[in-house]
């Protein structure tokens, strides 16, 4: 059952066809969120304004609580161990799904990633669903997707460990439902010398520039040989101060990126092995830090709650393009390993804008973003409402999500890459 205008209003046989397809129940979601309008465009804008980095999105969480607070909603900030984390929820039990909204920026440019829309839209869809009486919905607040991998933290204290399925999207320049991600690690390098005069006495001296530039051509050998779906690319950030000196120390920082979870692992295994190499040709000492902030693993989609979102955002008139995989990266995939989940995008400017730019700032506080919010909030909202109401998608989703690898050991795939 659900509430309409103060009714209690009994819904259809879940089996008959895609359910609440054409009901009053959709139909309220849809209506309420409509209204809600003004106010979620204004918190998008609030948001944006802001324009707050990682771990210090204060202005911004405390829109969010107020927002929900004008509806006679409880929000928990600093939850989670973070202080910039939020958690509200509505419903005691059934089925559990997860809205998830992220509201950092990047350094200069703000907003270019719209994580604006992401914040509106998650908190538009968990305010349409606070009058239907089935099932239980959470919405969370995860702090610094962009420089910190909130999620993966929150995921380590237990935030999503008990939802049967986890619904977002993100800004892009494409709508794609069943949308993926590539994983992410990062890994500092710094090789440890011995200085001599490099005219004088250079046959006692061990050169860390050598062992770096050695690292780099190693890695760049490696390009040709693997995936075409991985990427490492990398620089060198310091190679000693004067030409006369034997460089003591040497230093540099490389991405890896592979759509499959075990291949970056095995990835980070061959990279560390040419990093261990470089210092054993040259004789120095190899100082490797893997992963100062939490990887981003790849972006597990699930096919059945994705195509449930592009139905509900075509119902809308919007263009829905086929199922891509972007070799950008987000710390989503950590929980969609973990939990059945969708990343879908959602156009906010022309195709072929870049994202991370400010000409991506400017479009995220345009007109066409200002409709995105609400035509994401309804899609993500009708998603959620489906899921709940639907025993036969749950099995559906959850068939899908075992085929897949069920949930992964996360943290075992985050260990520290060793050469053997």
């Amino acid at each position: 059952m659900f509430i309409h205008e103060g009714k209690v209003i009994e819904q259809g046989h879940p089996k008959q066809g895609i359910p609440g397809e054409g009901t009053l129940m959709h139909e309220s979601v849809s209506a309420r969120i409509e209204r809600l309008s003004p106010t979620l465009i204004g918190l998008s804008h609030r948001v944006h304004a802001a324009g707050e980095l990682g771990f210090d999105e204060k202005l911004s969480v405390a829109a969010v609580a107020e927002t929900l607070a004008a509806h006679g909603i409880e929000a928990e900030i600093g939850c989670y161990g973070l202080p910039t984390a939020l958690q509200a929820t509505i419903g005691t039990d059934g089925p559990r799904i997860g809205v998830l909204a992220q509201y950092d920026a990047l350094p200069d440019i703000g907003h270019g990633c719209g994580h604006n829309i992401i914040c509106a839209t998650a908190v538009g869809a968990f305010l349409g669903l606070a009058e239907v009486a089935h099932g239980t919905v959470v919405l969370y607040g995860t702090p610094a997707e962009e420089n910190g991998s909130g999620k993966e933290i929150m995921a380590q204290t237990g935030a999503f460990d008990d939802l049967d399925a986890v619904v977002m999207l993100h800004p892009s320049s494409q709508t794609i439902a069943n949308a993926t991600n590539s994983g992410l690690r990062s890994v500092e390098v710094t090789y440890h010398g011995t200085a001599a005069h490099a005219a004088a006495d250079p046959q006692h001296g061990r050169n860390a520039l050598d062992a770096m530039v050695a690292a780099y051509q190693g890695i760049a050998a490696l390009r040709q040989h693997i995936e075409p779906d991985e990427r490492v690319h990398g620089i060198i950030s310091e190679g000693g101060h004067v030409a006369n000196v034997v460089p003591i120390r040497a230093s540099g920082r490389f991405l890896l990126r592979s759509a499959d979870p075990q291949s970056l692992v095995d990835l980070s295994r061959r990279v560390h092995r040419i990093l261990e190499g470089a210092a054993l040709m040259t004789e120095t000492r190899l100082e490797a830090t893997w992963d100062k902030i939490p990887p981003c693993l790849p972006v597990r989609s699930n096919g059945p709650l994705a195509a449930r979102f592009g139905k509900h955002l075509r119902d809308r008139g919007i263009p829905v393009t086929p199922a891509d995989r972007t070799l950008g990266s987000t710390d989503l995939g950590n929980i969609s390993l973990r939990v059945p989940s969708i990343h879908p995008t959602l156009a906010i400017a022309p195709e072929g804008t870049a994202m991370h730019t400010a000409e991506f700032t400017r479009y995220a506080a345009a007109k066409r973003a200002d409709e995105a919010v609400v035509h994401g909030a309804i899609a993500l909202a009708l998603t959620a409402l489906d899921f709940l109401t639907d025993a036969d998608l749950r099995a559906a989703v959850r068939a899908e999500f075992e085929a897949a690898g069920g949930r992964l050991d996360v943290p075992a795939l985050l260990e520290t890459p060793s050469a053997g």
